[in-house]
């Protein structure tokens, strides 16, 4: 099966590139520079490659900064999947995409279903709104994954700045009034080779939207106390800084961000099998990959 990729460098794309090509997949992995999303030439330059399966893991991701860049976030977080989905249509192909958690306002006290209403509190996530229209509006076959809090070893991150402070400070403070579920970007990868497969055999599939997470909820804080842990048992780091918890008013950002972001994934484990994300294990087996 021939799988067009586009955002190869980023923190899911780069792991989803090295796992499609370890599963068999005909797979041309691209970066920005290869393929820009937000340009209909660019993406519609590969109908003659003819791909089978369009998965789309470029995102404009600066939560803060699209609140003054909103004609680029829409470009690209909403604009780049209309013309993948254009792609998909002369083609005759799914389009798998990936969204995010920010969609729903975190205003719910259980964690959110697919169908929930949305509700997105900034431009980031009213912008990766605007792309999931395009998908229900468009009339194709599509596979859209919801994920929350992506850590991983390339690319910017969480996890990637806790370690950078600790070397930095002895102390620092972390928010401890926004919870959500860390999910692994290698889990996130797998996720989609496994549906891809699915799709590559004939079996049925179901489309639509999923969340697909890690496996317990956590604050911020909570997180940040997890990677020191792990971090100083791996080595990476020479102690462990002292954390302490503030609201999310003592730490102003542009963007508002939800304060529940816990996401069911129920239905892609009973529509698919895919188990959600054990973010504790993969920050524990992530160290001595940073380490090296």
């Amino acid at each position: 099966m021939r799988v067009l990729m586009v955002g190869s460098r980023g923190q899911v794309g780069s792991l989803l590139a090295s796992q499609l090509l370890q599963a068999d997949f005909e797979t041309k992995a691209l970066n920005s520079q290869e393929l820009d999303i937000s340009s209909k030439e660019s993406v519609l330059s590969w109908q003659s490659w003819k791909p089978e399966l369009i998965i789309n893991a470029a995102a404009y991701t600066a939560v803060d900064l699209a609140e003054s860049e909103s004609e680029k976030a829409y470009a690209i977080n909403e604009g780049g999947v209309k013309n993948l989905l254009l792609l998909a249509s002369l083609c005759n192909c799914p389009l798998f995409n990936i969204s995010t958690d920010y969609v729903f306002d975190g205003s719910s006290a259980q964690p959110y279903v697919e169908s929930d209403s949305v509700s997105p509190l900034g431009i980031y996530g009213q912008s990766k709104r605007a792309g999931e229209l395009q998908l229900e509006l468009s009339g194709q076959s599509f596979i859209n994954i919801r994920t929350s809090w992506v850590f991983g070893e390339n690319g910017n991150n969480f996890v990637k700045t806790m370690l950078r402070l600790a070397e930095q400070r002895d102390s620092l403070s972390v928010v401890a009034d926004q919870v959500g579920c860390p999910t692994y970007a290698g889990d996130i990868a797998a996720a989609l080779v496994s549906l891809a497969d699915r799709l590559r055999v004939g079996k049925e599939m179901h489309w639509g939207h999923f969340n697909f997470s890690g496996s317990e909820v956590v604050s911020w804080y909570g997180f940040a106390q997890y990677i020191f842990q792990q971090a100083g048992l791996a080595g990476l780091i020479s102690r462990e800084p002292a954390v302490s918890p503030i609201t999310t008013k003592e730490y102003p950002t542009a963007a508002e961000r939800p304060g529940y972001s816990v996401l069911s994934t129920a239905k892609i484990r009973e529509l698919y099998g895919v188990e959600a994300s054990d973010w504790r294990l993969a920050i524990s087996e992530l160290m001595p990959k940073l380490k090296r």
